[in-house]
């Protein structure tokens, strides 16, 4: 799920990242492209079956160049699956564990501007389904570890890559890896390639890279009302209809309290420095006091700030009556919420059920990972990230992030393994940001860069 996970990017990066490679040799490249090509071709969409096959090609992949310890785990109409790099000799520390998804978000064809599952290269971009979320993330970890081998890099701690087959969806293959296969996968930290990234604005200014250490939790509730019902003809004075909707119309209004962590507070006072007039004094003002409301009111009314000052409920579904002449006698809503690190699904249910009224049943419906607090900031981790972006763009900062969506690393952060967002593309904003959209598509230099840094972090976290 990678909403962002990313923040923007620009095509002045492109020149940049150009000029770079100008004089190298282009047969990694047209390697990682080839790869690319195959997996963005495989519709691995829920309900297709196409997951396994994805797993045949990249074991393949890896098998061929040595990296033969593999473990495929079918699970429901999907798979995951694990490879383990063992260190070479005796490992001088724990396990890093490398994180990515399979599987993508269905896409039609007659929505699109072209076949969403054949990649094309056009633009300076490369277009398909996944081609950010992520499969480009996927292909990173798979083309860095295989020209770490090539090279002759010799890990001093194991590497172990986890690839999920329905994090779109379930989420059951990373929450089972945190469960019944935690041997398979047990590390000191995770790595996690579905989030992080960074850019610039349209005019060139960098918004500089985002470390994702924190993520909200994703909860869904139903909101109930019965009644008796009745003929159309005589209205009764409680309709299930008009107290759901009086219902939703609070929550409409409501705001959960704001609260900081030690991610968003690093994040914000790097956007403080970023934005002018009242968003910035804003930013200022909540940094000095956290209770300060007002102020955390103002940053969560900006659309790029949307979601990272508190918890966030929206209604997402309605449902209702039976006929045309008759009194409804069920109204339902689905309410979706993503819950702020720390925060215990059931006290927001408590508050959901507070502002509905006893009139509304308020139950939880579906789930996704355990509410968890932000990951510390490891100087190893930041240090290696930041190398490797700022080797790229010397003055690009790199900025602790929350992401508002969930992805696979809310399981492993349940358990108390530290998870990272990193990720070296770069978008431009607000046309690149297609993740789960219409005409997804990824920079050809950004797709490119992100595999050298992944190879630049994994030397200096495993060498």
């Amino acid at each position: 799920m990678m909403q962002t996970r990313i923040f923007s990017g620009l095509v002045a990066a492109a020149f940049l990242a150009s000029a770079a490679h100008a004089n190298e040799d282009k047969a990694p490249e047209v390697e990682a492209r080839d790869l690319f090509k195959q997996v963005v071709e495989i519709p691995t969409v829920e309900g297709r079956g196409e997951v396994p096959r994805l797993v045949k090609l990249l074991s393949a992949k890896f098998s061929a160049e040595g990296l033969t310890d593999i473990t495929v785990k079918p699970h429901g109409e999907t798979e995951s699956m694990i490879l383990r790099w063992a260190a070479d000799g005796t490992a001088t520390a724990k396990p890093i564990l490398l994180m990515a998804h399979m599987d993508v978000v269905e896409a039609k064809r007659a929505d699109w501007s072209d076949d969403p599952f054949i990649l094309r290269e056009k633009d300076g971009y490369y277009w398909g389904r996944g081609s950010v979320d992520n499969k480009a993330g996927m292909t990173a970890i798979v083309m860095s570890l295989i020209r770490l081998k090539r090279a002759g890099f010799k890990p001093k701690r194991d590497i172990i890559v986890l690839f999920t087959g329905d994090e779109e969806t379930a989420g059951d293959g990373s929450r089972l890896a945190s469960t019944e296969w935690i041997e398979l996968v047990r590390a000191e930290y995770a790595l996690n390639s579905d989030a992080g990234g960074g850019g610039f604005t349209a005019d060139g200014k960098p918004l500089g890279y985002g470390l994702q250490t924190a993520e909200k939790t994703y909860r869904t509730y139903s909101f109930t009302v019965t009644n008796k019902g009745g003929h159309s003809s005589k209205p009764r004075p409680d309709n299930a209809i008009y107290e759901l909707a009086s219902a939703l119309t609070r929550l409409e209004q409501h705001r959960f309290t704001p609260m900081l962590n030690e991610t968003t507070r690093g994040y914000f006072a790097a956007r403080a420095e970023q934005e002018k007039g009242p968003v910035a004094d804003a930013m200022r003002r909540w940094l000095a006091d956290e209770n300060d409301g007002d102020a955390a009111d103002i940053i969560e009314a900006d659309p790029k700030e949307v979601g990272l000052t508190r918890t966030r409920c929206v209604a997402t579904k309605l449902n209702g009556g039976h006929a045309d002449n008759a009194l409804p006698q069920l109204a339902q809503a689905t309410v979706n919420c993503r819950i702020f690190p720390g925060v215990e699904p059931a006290d927001v249910m408590a508050e959901l059920q507070k502002l509905a009224g006893v009139g509304v049943k308020v139950e939880q419906s579906d789930s996704f990972g355990a509410s968890t607090p932000a990951s510390p900031l490891r100087a190893d981790v930041v240090g290696a990230y930041t190398n490797a972006i700022q080797k790229r763009f010397p003055s690009m900062a790199v900025v602790p992030s929350m992401s508002t969506g969930a992805t696979d690393g809310v399981f492993f952060r349940g358990i108390g393994i530290p998870v990272y967002g990193v990720s070296g593309v770069w978008l431009k904003i607000p046309e690149d940001a297609r993740a789960h959209g219409l005409d997804e598509r990824i920079p050809v230099e950004s797709f490119h860069m992100n595999i050298d840094v992944w190879e630049d972090m994994l030397r200096e976290l495993a060498g």
